[in-house]
């Protein structure tokens, strides 16, 4: 809670249909996050992150220019601050994983309930990550999280609150190359490309909380 209550909870809001966008800052503002600004197609998007740097973006998948995941990808360069949350119609595990590869620590459904698009966003502020309910299913439909040691699922646990590997070392009084190790492990054994991922399917599993 320390960044939002500190700094704000600050949004860019980027979609290529001005109705949505417009709609979505109208919830947003309502429930007390503060739009900053508002695009209508990628490149807009990364001007006004880097201008702005809010603590979060949401992003449309389907932007022109820039899509989402490129989005996220550049975000990560321009103002590391900010965390890209890809908001999208299409519900396909190609779609997810991509956004997931280009770095982005949300993936909320245009359908979803706008009271979890208000939760992802306050989570993914707080550095934790959010995957919309109706997706996490198509990361993983068996049981290879149970292969998972009790230190693994800690260590995604604290991933999924936000925090790097050296924070992660000094908690557990490891070095940050053996947190490395263990999250490779975690996603080898969880057959996915990235920590995020890792943790989605770890959240799926309801292998941490």
């Amino acid at each position: 809670m320390e960044r939002t209550e500190e700094h704000g909870l600050t949004c860019v809001v980027a979609d290529d249909h001005p109705v949505v966008a417009d709609a979505v800052r109208a919830v947003l503002t309502g429930r007390g996050v503060e739009v900053v600004a508002v695009a209508n197609d990628g490149d807009e998007a990364l001007e006004l992150i880097a201008q702005e740097r809010p603590l979060v973006a949401l992003v449309d998948m389907g932007l022109p220019g820039a899509d989402g995941a490129e989005v996220a990808r550049r975000a990560a360069r321009i103002s590391p601050e900010t965390s890209v949350i890809v908001f999208t119609g299409r519900s396909d595990f190609a779609v997810l994983t991509e956004a997931l590869d280009a770095g982005a620590r949300g993936f909320v459904l245009k359908e979803a309930p706008l009271p979890d698009l208000v939760r992802a966003i306050e989570m993914v502020a707080q550095g934790a990550v959010y995957i919309d309910p109706a997706l996490a299913s198509l990361l993983m439909d068996d049981n290879r999280a149970e292969q998972l040691t009790p230190r693994e699922r800690e260590i995604l646990r604290m991933i999924a609150d936000g925090l790097g590997n050296e924070q992660i070392g000094t908690r557990m009084f490891i070095s940050p190359q053996t947190v490395r190790t263990h999250v490779g492990r975690a996603m080898q054994k969880l057959e996915v490309h990235s920590r995020t991922e890792a943790v989605a399917v770890a959240l799926r599993q309801k292998l941490i909380a």
